[in-house]
């Protein structure tokens, strides 16, 4: 993990971040972590740099052993109706409003902060550099993982189960054969195309 400086010493400080922001389908999944110093968690990275064994792994350990943990999300509606850049961070917002012990500091991953009240710093590539927004990113991408193999059972033929939603070549030709679900993100351009497509006939 690249080494990180911040102003925040304490023992309250909350990482967050956010999965889902390129899919065509399903919500934007974000958790927040405050990490016990007295338990520390070994392996932490960028979940996208861990093995999905290693993830899964990992959420089991963050659940046992940090001081609060919460997860939370924006629902494809809202994606929709506020873009996706928004609903991420009003996730990330829910997120941290949702953790049972409430953080002195939030680390944020990426560039931008929600409109909160919290003492927080933007950290980008924060999934690499601060341990509690690692753990962050490993529940939020656990968690939408699982969600979007459980719609592959609903909506078979997407391949659901293998992308988690982004726009694969695979995932482009069944929109085109199948058509639009109600996971889809209708403001999304391959999405809005084969809509707009539709209301032609």
């Amino acid at each position: 993990m690249e080494p990180f400086i911040s102003s925040y010493k304490g023992d309250l400080g909350a990482g967050v971040d956010e999965v889902g922001r390129g899919p065509l389908a399903g919500d934007v999944v974000t958790a927040a972590v405050i990490l016990d110093p007295n338990n520390p968690i070994e392996g932490l990275n960028d979940s996208k740099k861990l093995t999905e064994k290693k993830r899964e792994y990992l959420f089991d350990e963050i659940c046992k052993k940090a001081l609060s943990f919460s997860i939370a999300r924006a629902s494809v509606q809202e994606i929709d109706e506020i873009n996706i850049l928004q609903a991420s961070l009003l996730a990330m917002k829910r997120a941290i409003e949702g953790l049972p012990v409430q953080p002195e500091h939030v680390w944020v991953d990426g560039n931008k902060i929600p409109r909160w009240s919290y003492s927080a710093e933007a950290v980008v590539k924060g999934d690499s550099r601060v341990a509690a927004i690692s753990a962050a990113s490993i529940l939020a991408k656990v968690t939408r993982d699982r969600e979007m193999v459980a719609f592959d059972a609903l909506y078979p033929g997407y391949g659901l189960a293998g992308h988690k939603g982004y726009p694969t070549k695979v995932h482009i030709q069944a929109l085109d054969e199948l058509g639009v679900t109600p996971i889809h993100r209708r403001s999304f351009g391959p999405v809005k195309a084969k809509l707009e497509q539709i209301s032609l006939f």
